[in-house]
């Protein structure tokens, strides 16, 4: 193409000008003033332009088209590459860059050493630092240093990161900020405060992204008290204000420990607030149940004019999920647009979660198919909704599947899992599980791993091997002691029972209401009155427990198969109008054909269906009462209303 002056040189000065101008006129300008991109000088001015306004598709067709390029050309795209997180792109940059022969500054170091550590290009990021070292960079570049630090940050190499650090020649915010960062990146929040206060007593004061790295690895760790100093060192400085990331941090370690009023009250007092500041306060209502403040901030959020993300849709699914609310879940799901739900897989394992929680496992199903690429967190929320409401064998089908799909289970799927041989009595496939667990190093020291195992083996009857896992656990919390002593139960091994709880006691655990259920059940079961009333009496008494309905409908079954049916009635007087009360009635109707009290089988029969006009159980036990009392006019007359009935089935 030819251009419009009169030679390179004026050329190139005029180019120039244009390159001072706005970002939006740029391209306009170079095609108005049809500037030759194959002019050496002009190309390398105009591939820094494209690049640094991020016209990134027009400065890679100049390189494809030029024999050479100068070093600031290559730079220019390398950092916008690695500023817009196309790591990638940037790597594959430098390597066309090194196979021209062109060595790379310590400007190129600095972006390619960002795009290892974006995209965990470690074994790049080590060969990078062996140059670095090589050529001394480290004693004269402390810029370099810092982003070796970085780098090895993200990959998750927080030992090499430090080393690196303690070569640096000079320690200065800028370096100690970015090794905080990478501790609190990574989840050690600890480490994290220990690099703060260790930074301080060296004198350095810390800046902004400082504060807001200490202030996650706060809410990583559940530091409050620091979290609080931390802010007030803040509005010391009158940063609050100015940084709305800083602002965010705030609000998102405030919800994080759970001190929710504090998130609200700095959340209300942002000058400015943005998607971020409404993800981290909605996130940390979702995280400790609070889902009509969820829902609030949402409607409040979205009339404010802000569109919400991906984590804002999933907090509240998740929300949805948690109080089981099919209705509100579905109307966010018709709110959402298509596309995302078909092609981002947070907000789609979201929707499987949230149906699953609420028992809609056709529509998490459904939810599920739409998702364009599911993940292993997708195929989990599916395989634990099956396990959670009894459809277990659909749930090791869908582990086999997921299996076959090319996705390698983890922890979470294995607990899925073995809850659904548990609830489908499926010893075999729990076995195998479980020795799958051990050789691949999921065991360890998870007491939640070992609850979940103790449960498998109860729910299917096996003991033996239930015990021998609760004895390997190095810590035997309540909801261990809990599985093992259901199991126990189950198999009316009630001395088995008094004598486990005797000894959780003697480890300093105390009896909890599901503790009871338990025992009172199995007095029941064995027959044993006097030792029932007396747990009920002492547990309720001396563990300060409430007894619920439940324990009462356990009472009334106690008392029923003794043959106490007066001290039945009365504690189901006790129960407020429940599901609960309607066991409590059927058990009442037991113990009445037990016993042959035909009269208080009237009173318990009208109690019932007038809970429940359809009460098949209790058309049942009314029929098989007067059956045993010979009372067939009465049979038959049951029998013709109850045989209108699905599920009739009429058992002496």
């Amino acid at each position: 193409m030819e251009g419009i002056f009169s030679s390179t040189k004026d050329q190139t000065k005029e180019f120039e000008n244009i390159y001072q101008k706005d970002a939006g006129s740029l391209v306009d300008d170079v095609v108005n003033y049809r500037i030759p991109e194959n002019n050496g000088n002009t190309a390398d001015l105009l591939a820094n332009m494209y690049a640094e306004h991020g016209f990134l598709e027009r400065a890679q067709s100049l390189f494809d088209g030029m024999p050479s390029w100068a070093l600031s050309s290559w730079n220019s795209l390398i950092v916008q590459f690695a500023k817009g997180g196309e790591g990638l792109e940037a790597l594959v940059c430098f390597q066309q860059m090194q196979e021209e022969g062109i060595s790379p500054d310590a400007v190129t170091l600095v972006c390619v050493l960002k795009a290892c550590g974006n995209t965990r290009a470690v074994n790049k990021g080590q060969e990078i630092y062996a140059k670095i070292v090589k050529e001394g960079l480290l004693e004269n570049n402390r810029i370099v240093g810092n982003a070796l630090v970085d780098m090895y940050g993200k990959c998750g190499l927080l030992e090499k990161a430090r080393e690196v650090f303690e070569d640096l020649p000079v320690q200065d915010v800028f370096s100690w900020t970015t090794l905080i960062a990478g501790y609190a990146q990574c989840g050690y929040g600890q480490e994290a405060l220990n690099c703060y206060e260790e930074m301080q007593l060296k004198g350095i004061s810390p800046n902004s992204v400082t504060f807001s790295c200490v202030l996650k690895a706060c809410g990583i760790v559940k530091a409050a008290e620091k979290g609080h100093e931390i802010h007030a060192n803040i509005i010391k400085d009158g940063l609050l204000t100015k940084d709305i990331v800083l602002g965010n941090a705030l609000v998102d370690m405030y919800a994080k420990c759970g001190n929710l009023s504090k998130a609200q009250e700095v959340f209300d007092i942002l000058p400015k607030r943005d998607v971020v500041s409404w993800n981290a306060l909605i996130a940390g209502y979702a995280q400790y149940g609070h889902c009509n403040e969820v829902f609030q901030c949402f409607d409040q959020m979205r009339r404010e004019g802000l569109s919400p993300s991906a984590v804002t849709l999933s907090c509240v699914l998740k929300a949805c999920g948690s109080i089981q609310s099919a209705e509100k879940g579905e109307s966010i799901h018709a709110y959402i647009k298509d596309d995302l739900l078909c092609n981002d897989v947070l907000v789609g394992t979201a929707l499987v979660d949230m149906y699953s929680k609420c028992g809609m496992l056709s529509k998490a199903e459904g939810a599920f198919h739409d998702l364009r690429i599911p993940s292993r967190a997708s195929w989990n929320a599916l395989i634990a909704g099956y396990a959670q409401h009894g459809e277990g064998e659909d749930a090791l089908h869908c582990f086999e599947k997921m299996q076959h799909a090319g996705f390698v289970p983890d922890k979470v799927t294995f607990l899925c899992t073995l809850q659904a041989c548990g609830h489908t009595g499926a010893p075999g496939k729990g076995q195998e599980i479980h020795a799958r667990m051990i050789t691949e190093g999921f065991m360890g020291e998870d007491i939640a791993v070992g609850t979940t195992l103790v449960d498998m083996y109860a729910n299917c009857g096996m003991m033996l091997e239930a015990q021998a896992v609760f004895s390997k656990l190095l810590l035997h919390d309540l909801i261990s002691w809990t599985a093992l002593l259901d199991g126990y139960a189950q198999l009316g091994e009630e001395e088995i029972v008094f004598k486990s709880i005797n000894k959780m006691i003697r480890e300093g655990k105390q009896p909890d209401s599901t503790i009871l259920t338990i025992l009172l059940n199995a007095c029941s079961h064995s027959g044993l009155l006097d030792k029932g009333e007396n747990c009920f009496e002492i547990i309720s008494t001396c563990y300060g427990i409430s007894p619920t309905s439940k324990h009462h409908t356990c009472m009334v079954d106690l008392y029923g198969r003794a043959g106490h049916l007066d001290k039945a009635i009365a504690f189901i007087d006790q129960i407020i109008p429940s599901p609960d009360s309607r066991m409590a009635w059927h058990s009442v109707l037991g113990a009445c054909k037990k016993w042959e009290n035909v009269n208080l089988g009237k009173l318990a029969f009208k109690h019932a269906i007038e809970l429940d006009e359809k009460d098949v159980i209790a058309y049942v036990s009314m029929r098989n009462i007067y059956a045993a009392a010979g009372m067939k006019e009465d049979v038959e007359k049951i029998e013709g209303v109850g045989m209108k009935m699905e599920s009739w089935m009429p058992i002496e």
